[in-house]
Parts: C-alpha cells; structure tokens; sequence
C-alpha cells in the first residue's frame, strides 16, 4: 500500500506504458510517497536549459545554493542521481534525462489545469505562446487578432524561430504551439491544422528591370542578386531544393535569419528575395515591392498550426485550434 503527501492511499502505483522501463516505474512509484515539489522541477529543467547553475538559479530568481539544494533534495527524494557531479556543470545523467521531460510535461499539464480551471470560472486568461517560421509570421499575426478578438483577457508572444526549433521547444513545453511547414520535413509527436497554402515567388523592387515580367523560371531567378534566409531555415533548404531541380544554385549576396532586413534590401532597390504568397496577403511589404511567379518548378508548400499531441489540450492551445479553423 502506498501513501501519496495528500493522504490518498494506492494499492500500486499506477500503471506506466509499456517500454518505458523500470526506472519510470520506480520514480511514479516513488512520486506517491515523496514531497516532490513543482519548485524542484521548476530548477531542474531551468538547468537542463541554461547548462548553468548560476544561470539557472537567475531564470528562477533563486539563489545558486538554493536551486542546488532543491535539486539534490529531488534527487534523494528520487533515487537517482540527477546531474552528473564536478566542480561545473558537467550535463545531466541518463536517468536525469528522463526526469526532465518528465518535468517539462508536468509542469505544462500543471499551467493547464490553472487555465482550465479559470476559464470555468468565464474567462479564458493566461499568455499564449507562439512560435512561427519567419514566412509565416503574417499568418501568426492573424491568428493572435483572431484569439484576442474572442479572448480580450489573453495575451499573445510570438517568437521567430526555425522549424527544428519549434520541434524542441514543442516537445519542451516551452510554447504552445508552432506555425510551420507541415509537408517537407514533418514535426513528430503534433497535432497538425493546415492553414495556408504557400505558392513562391520573387520579389523586386518596383523599378527593376524585371518588375514586368509575369513569370521567371528559378533558372533566371538563379542569376539575379538574391537576398535570402540563412541555410538553417526551412525556407532556404526548400528554395535550394527548387534551384537543384531546376538544374542550377543560387549565390546569395546578402543572407539573413530574419525576413525584415530581406525586405530592406529589396526596398533599397538593389537585390530580389524569394518567399511565399503570404507576404502579398498580409500586406506587410512596402508598395515599392512587386511578386513575380516563378515557374519550371512551381513550388507549394503546406503551413500549419502545429501543438504537441496530448489529451486534454490546454484551454488557451484550444482557443488557437478554433481560431485555426475559423479564419483560414
């Protein structure tokens, strides 16, 4: 028989999936009978993040020793050894690593509770976070005016970010949901609503030699001074793919991770970038710029809102999916 710190007895701990291990078996089993606190996984996934204690201990807004102790505390509380000892911070052990995403999903499913329970109360509270692909950061600006608009009392981040770091911080729990690509290098462990079909095109300035065309082939795109993402965004490695199929490779001379400063140089009048439709649609470029399809191949691409894959889905990534569904 076992005694949760509420004073609810169990006869077994509950059940675990299979494949998981006995270490998560004894570490559920343990978490009945121990006084594991939210604090404590507050500090070990701000550490698994910062790799530093002194950094760690500062996102908590404790001190070093504090957040040490706290940690040492779980690990007895545990079992297991957490962090892998040394006079720095060396990484985490096997079995800390698996306390950590533990962690992460117990934390979330904690911040959804609250929300739940608050919008039961009338109201849908609480910061929603989102991160967007820079393509598609029109489409976040949508979305957020949508959710406000039905939930005055909500506020919205949204952060820039590359789609492999949507995937880490989804799986993290760090934000809510993503809007990314859903077709060339799919995200794992998500729900997936599509939202927008994306056509490419190049932008010039009004005054370019080219600005009349109604089409170009990626080859004459190939020629011109481009401007582009950086090759650690989705959207550079999917226009380089359309270049290699159209037989032929661009030679950027002006990179950026950032679609603002892509946008400058064209207005400047100097360069052409390549992007998707939505920039058009959202009506964020300056007049001065003009879209050209381009052709031989035409590429499309899916975007999505994306959100991990678990049941309940929090109160405010609900909102976001109703949102998603409503005004695309």
């Amino acid at each position: 028989m076992i005694e949760s710190s509420a004073g609810v007895r169990f006869k077994h701990p509950p059940a675990t999936r299979r494949g998981q291990g006995a270490f998560v078996n004894r570490l559920i089993g343990r978490g009945y009978h121990c006084r594991m606190q939210m604090r404590q996984l507050e500090y070990v996934t701000a550490l698994a993040r910062e790799r530093h204690f002194g950094h760690a201990a500062a996102a908590c807004h404790v001190s070093q020793p504090s957040l040490s102790a706290g940690i040492r505390s779980l690990e007895a509380e545990l079992g297991v050894p957490i962090v892998v000892r040394g006079r720095r911070y060396a990484g985490l052990t096997p079995e800390g690593e698996r306390v950590v995403a533990w962690a992460h999903r117990i934390l979330a499913d904690a911040d959804g509770l609250r929300e739940d329970l608050a919008s039961m109360r009338g109201a849908v509270t609480g910061r929603l976070r989102l991160g967007a692909i820079p393509t598609a950061l029109p489409i976040a600006s949508a979305l957020s005016a949508a959710v406000t608009a039905q939930h005055p009392d909500v506020s919205v981040t949204v952060l820039s970010l590359a789609s492999r770091e949507i995937e880490r911080r989804l799986l993290e729990f760090e934000i809510d949901a993503g809007i990314t690509y859903l077709d060339n290098e799919p995200l794992r462990g998500v729900r997936a609503i599509p939202v927008a079909q994306e056509r490419y095109v190049l932008y010039a300035h009004q005054d370019d030699a080219i600005a009349t065309r109604t089409s170009l082939t990626w080859r004459e795109a190939a020629e011109l001074p481009l401007c582009l993402l950086t090759v650690n965004m989705q959207n550079r490695r999917i226009i380089d793919t359309a270049f290699t199929t159209a037989g032929t490779a661009p030679s950027p001379r002006v990179e950026s991770d950032d679609i603002v400063p892509l946008w400058e140089h064209v207005a400047h009048g100097r360069w052409c970038t390549i992007g998707p439709t939505s920039w058009i649609d959202g009506g964020a470029l300056p007049d001065s710029i003009v879209a050209i399809p381009l052709t031989d191949p035409i590429v499309e691409q899916r975007i999505g809102v994306v959100v991990p894959d678990r049941d309940p889905l929090p109160t405010l990534t609900r909102a976001l999916l109703d949102a998603a569904r409503t005004t695309t």
